[in-house]
């Protein structure tokens, strides 16, 4: 059976010289959206990497209109925006702004990504998660760039999908591997498989697993040069002395969380920050802010565009346990206690778990979460914070530019075959 490589070392460097009269690299990338910020908040950070490396790619990334308009990008990345959806009760897509029916909003999107891929003809197109799209929207761009033969197509994943199960149910279809295995050049697993191997976990066909590399953990402190100096704009109204800071993503079902930590008891000389997010709803909003106004040591914010110069400054951290969240503690190597989500979907648990096994964070389960149990955790002692750049791989963002630079070179040389192919089919007598 193939297994999936963890990135050789390569002389990556020859795909990256172009010639002078031919167009820089193009690279689209897309976010599906419906819910937080985990989507495009990862490809913006990989989208900087590339930006720095030696291909500077033009870089158009696909997303949500509120998710693009809130984080910045880096320099030399557009964004083209998408009518946001979202999922209703009982699992399907819905529009979440426009009143239109769930067929016209999807619809719609498929034909604005298809106009993107169309006009800016990318070298490279990045997809975040599902391989053809939400409910299908990708497919036309898909065969679009198959049938032009000129585009690389990856596929990337965050390290947990879901439980095994659930993911042989939503994600591992026939549809989504046959697409994987027809339409994709490779497959890029951002985590450690000593951590959480995905391949063997979800039991992947060996036709995706032929096609797979794990890149590492992204690290998130190259973020903090990517704000460009107004890092410290983002920290107005911070406490100057230590603080615990609580972050729960998105915030659509964060509210527990918030309002635990709001009456939670902080340690001597210790402020709180907690931090809503965009989603919380109006009502849960009201009430942690109640709860604020009456402690003089907690600091409430209803959003950030991008947490991690808090993270960075925190003393400890208490979080729900989304992919960059985690990612932004084992970078900054702080103490943390995640409270995952486990309900309905169980990826922050899982990936909580595998955390907490290998010494990394604490995990404290939503059925437990209590004042009380925030307030015995910020009284422990806990020593040291533990080198977690030590024992997880967080290389991604210095191996994706040579990967990407493999299968663009692989580009050139498929292109340039055929085309002397084709010299030499009209040379004949």
């Amino acid at each position: 059976m193939p297994t999936a490589s963890i990135v050789p070392r390569s002389e990556w460097q020859r795909a990256v010289r172009r010639p002078v009269l031919q167009r820089s690299w193009r690279v689209a990338m897309y976010s599906q959206g419906m819910v937080g910020f985990g989507h495009i908040r990862r490809n913006a950070s990989i989208a900087q990497a590339l930006r720095r490396s030696e291909l500077r790619p033009a870089i158009a990334m696909i997303a949500e209109a509120w998710q693009a308009g809130a984080l910045p990008l880096p320099e030399g990345v557009d964004c083209v925006t998408l009518p946001s959806i979202r999922r209703d009760a009982d699992g399907g897509l819905d529009s979440r702004i426009l009143e239109v029916s769930h067929r016209d909003v999807v619809a719609l999107r498929a034909s604005v990504i298809r106009s993107v891929i169309n006009a800016f003809d990318p070298d490279l197109f990045l997809v975040d998660q599902w391989p053809l799209g939400a409910a299908g929207e990708l497919v036309p761009a898909l065969w679009q760039m198959r049938r032009r033969g000129r585009t690389r197509c990856v596929l990337g994943l965050r390290d947990v999908l879901y439980d095994r199960d659930t993911t042989r149910r939503l994600w591992s279809t026939p549809e989504n591997l046959e697409a994987i295995r027809d339409w994709y050049d490779a497959v890029w697993i951002y985590g450690d498989p000593d951590i959480y191997d995905a391949v063997h976990e979800y039991e992947l066909p060996d036709a995706v697993v032929a096609k797979t590399s794990y890149t590492g953990y992204i690290d998130q402190r190259p973020r903090l040069d990517s704000l460009r100096g107004s890092a410290d704009a983002r920290l107005e109204g911070i406490p100057d002395g230590r603080f615990v800071l609580c972050a729960v993503g998105g915030g659509h079902d964060g509210a527990a969380l918030v309002e635990a930590f709001a009456r939670a008891e902080l340690p001597p000389g210790m402020a709180g920050v907690v931090v809503n997010g965009p989603l919380m709803g109006a009502s849960d909003r009201r009430r942690a802010r109640r709860i604020a106004q009456q402690r003089p040591d907690l600091t409430l914010l209803d959003f950030v565009e991008d947490t991690t110069p808090l993270v960075a400054r925190a003393d400890r951290v208490i979080a729900m346990g989304g992919y960059n969240t985690v990612c932004e503690v084992l970078s900054f190597e702080k103490h943390a206690l995640i409270v995952p989500r486990v309900q309905p979907e169980p990826e922050q648990w899982v990936r909580a778990e595998r955390m907490r096994a290998a010494g990394l964070l604490h995990v404290l389960h939503p059925n437990r979460l209590t004042a009380h149990a925030l307030s015995e955790w910020l009284a422990r002692d806990l020593g040291a914070p533990p080198h977690a750049r030590r024992a997880v791989d967080m290389g991604a963002l210095r191996r994706l530019p040579q990967l990407a630079a493999e299968l663009l070179q692989r580009r050139r040389t498929a292109t340039a075959l055929k085309a002397r192919l084709a010299a030499a089919a009209g040379a004949r007598p």
